[in-house]
């Protein structure tokens, strides 16, 4: 596996909604264009930053094939599947078509919170199954469950499909020791904005980004910085980043990532409950940032 292919910067693409909740694929097709030519690396369709959750079956289907038949193999494309049930996952792998895509990104199961035995095993089931190269996703702040690092080596050893892991635990000490120890084909990327430009400044390949996904040419512009070891540059963009990605986060994601670009006239500030739009507050301070970097 390349893994030049997913380095630098990827983002986790929002999922645009019209006013009554249905998918709005002309912004959908904008939004897409506008992070391509804005230099993002790679693409995630269906992340949890997509509002995947609330998401059915046939519109995450008509979405994969949306984002191909938008990006014309001009950058590469990750598909998210992932869930709590390994079975479904397991199912739902063999049943997508997987024309146009690159890699799955399939999250660690939520709610259930397994063992690290049982998140192994969760792994070794889908490597059998996946019909992409499989990225692992570790975000304790969502599953209540993290993936140590123990975990994420044995599964990167014993399961040759799995190339790589997300990590957003952002605990650096954790990606350090899996940079470390890793086997040499196994990619590490920051899932974690906060942390990504340090991770990057250890050795990761690169992030899978949320701010990249309203900020893409500033946040990028550190990432680069971070790959190229120019680390007064990176270090000056990580700092400036830090208030914005605050911001982002204060009332949920993506209801800060759509706060921006509906700012920025690429989608409406539309989100599927439970999930709503952020305050008129936060809504303003992200706009003295949208002015900013025009």
């Amino acid at each position: 596996m390349d893994k030049s292919k997913f380095s630098g910067t990827g983002v986790a693409v929002v999922t645009p909604f019209h006013s009554d909740l249905s998918v709005d694929y002309d912004s959908l097709g904008e939004l897409i264009e506008f992070l391509i030519t804005s230099g993002i690396n790679y693409l995630v369709a269906m992340g949890t930053t997509g509002e995947s959750p609330t998401i059915s079956v046939s519109e995450k289907e008509k979405i994969f094939k949306f984002f191909v038949q938008q990006n014309k193999g001009r950058v590469p494309l990750i598909m998210g599947i992932g869930g709590n049930d390994t079975r479904a996952i397991q199912e739902a792998l063999e049943r997508v078509d997987p024309s146009g895509f690159d890699a799955i990104l399939s999250v660690s199961p939520y709610y259930n919170r397994p063992t690290q035995e049982g998140i192994y095993q969760h792994y070794k089931a889908l490597d059998k199954s996946t019909p992409l190269p499989l990225i692992l996703y570790n975000v304790p702040g969502r599953t209540s469950s993290n993936i140590t690092a123990e975990t994420t080596l044995r599964i990167a050893r014993d399961c040759p499909n799995v190339i790589g892991t997300k990590d957003a635990s952002g605990n650096l000490k954790q990606g350090e020791d899996i940079l470390t120890n890793r086997p040499d084909n196994f990619i590490l990327l920051s899932g974690d904005d906060e942390t990504a430009i340090p991770l990057i400044q250890c050795g990761a390949e690169g992030v899978i980004s949320v701010i990249a996904g309203c900020f893409p040419r500033f946040f990028k512009e550190g990432v680069d910085a971070a790959l190229d070891s120019n680390h007064q540059k990176a270090d000056e963009v990580s700092k400036l980043a830090q208030p914005i990605i605050d911001l982002l986060f204060e009332e949920g994601n993506p209801a800060g990532v759509k706060s921006v670009l509906s700012q920025r006239g690429l989608i409406k500030n539309h989100l599927r409950l439970p999930l709503i739009s952020v305050s008129e507050s936060v809504h303003t301070h992200l706009s003295t940032y949208v002015k900013q970097y025009k």
